[in-house]
């Protein structure tokens, strides 16, 4: 009876969830934040004013993110300068390609007349332009959550040492350090693969010759904060260049399939291993963690899935009822969470 509720409730929740993206999503970005800026918070306040001090904070997060923005831009623009610069080698690959198809009775003339016609591009670039504004009310709307949070981590602190119920009081605080602590060791795991991601597409993109070596590393490093969407773009790119480059559609077929290869391994495979052991979470958990938010959340999902799986785990670990969910899902990290400091 206890498992068929806890079944219900759950689904009951995940729908709600589904369903209230919009207001969740942005909460838990701003937390998921906070408790990765907190520590500097902490520091810097100790030294000068609070308002002072978040001020800093707010600057420092908020560069960090367009440097990122930098970065993908500055690799994409050369790339693209390139591009436009050879718009006629295209259209003749690309004119070359439909004649090849068309020898063996395949018509995408037809296609591309019947399903891509002037309205349902501009239909496109609606959408496009829509999600784009959609995509910056989030994020000053989540920016706000963290401006607001981080003048509040120390009251809600003290309000919730303050419970008469002493017992849920310590459990509140251990879970909520624990999860901090673990947001930012995914944090470091998420550069880390980053990183390697970069150095892998770089070191191959100079192996086999292809232009813009150092532009596909900084993009494939800037985007694999993304899960699933920065890789596919990132691999994506350099094979369209690679049908300049290369001669044979073969060497082109390679490129991508060493370039998915990378990002499958290192995404896949070697992050989700590394990550469940820091976290103490089963590799294939990380994985249906992020699976199951992006269908809920889309694209902010795909990001906090993992990082709203550990909170979960750490309130589970925190229960003597719940505790089997953490042990039957962890990965060596079934003890109850010790002092941690938020």
């Amino acid at each position: 009876m206890t498992v068929s509720v806890g079944i219900i409730v759950t689904i009951l929740v995940l729908s709600v969830a589904k369903e209230a993206g919009s207001v969740f999503a942005p909460v838990a970005f701003a937390l998921f934040i906070i408790a990765i800026v907190w520590p500097l918070q902490r520091r810097l306040q100790s030294l000068m004013p609070r308002l002072l001090a978040l001020a800093i904070v707010v600057v420092v997060t908020v560069s960090v993110g367009l440097c990122f923005a930098a970065a993908i831009a500055w690799g994409v623009g050369n790339v693209w300068r390139a591009m436009i610069a050879d718009t006629a080698q295209y259209e003749m690959a690309y004119g070359n390609a439909l004649g090849w198809l068309e020898a063996h009775g395949v018509s995408v003339r037809g296609l591309w007349a019947e399903h891509f016609d002037a309205a349902r591009v501009l239909r496109i670039a609606q959408q496009v332009g829509g999600r784009l504004h959609t995509t910056s009310i989030f994020w000053i709307v989540t920016l706000t959550y963290v401006i607001l949070g981080l003048l509040e981590v120390e009251d809600m602190r003290d309000r919730i040492a303050a419970l008469e119920n002493r017992e849920s009081a310590r459990i509140l605080l251990e879970v909520s350090g624990a999860a901090a602590m673990q947001f930012r060791r995914y944090m470091v795991v998420r550069t880390l693969m980053s990183v390697l991601t970069g150095l892998l597409v770089w070191a191959f993109a100079r192996a086999v010759g292809l232009p813009f070596a150092q532009e596909w590393g900084v993009i494939a490093f800037a985007l694999n904060y993304i899960p699933f969407v920065g890789p596919f773009i990132a691999t994506l790119l350099p094979t369209l260049l690679a049908m300049l480059q290369f001669d044979s559609w073969l060497a082109v077929v390679v490129v991508f399939i060493c370039l998915n290869v990378i990002q499958f391994v290192v995404g896949s495979y070697v992050e989700p291993r590394i990550a469940g052991n820091v976290l103490s979470m089963a590799p294939s958990l990380v994985l249906f963690a992020v699976f199951l938010w992006t269908f809920l959340w889309g694209f902010p999902g795909t990001f906090i899935g993992v990082p709203i799986m550990i909170t979960i785990l750490a309130f589970c670990r925190a229960n003597p009822k719940t505790r089997w969910i953490a042990e039957l899902l962890g990965k060596g990290g079934s003890a109850p969470p010790g002092r941690y400091t938020s």
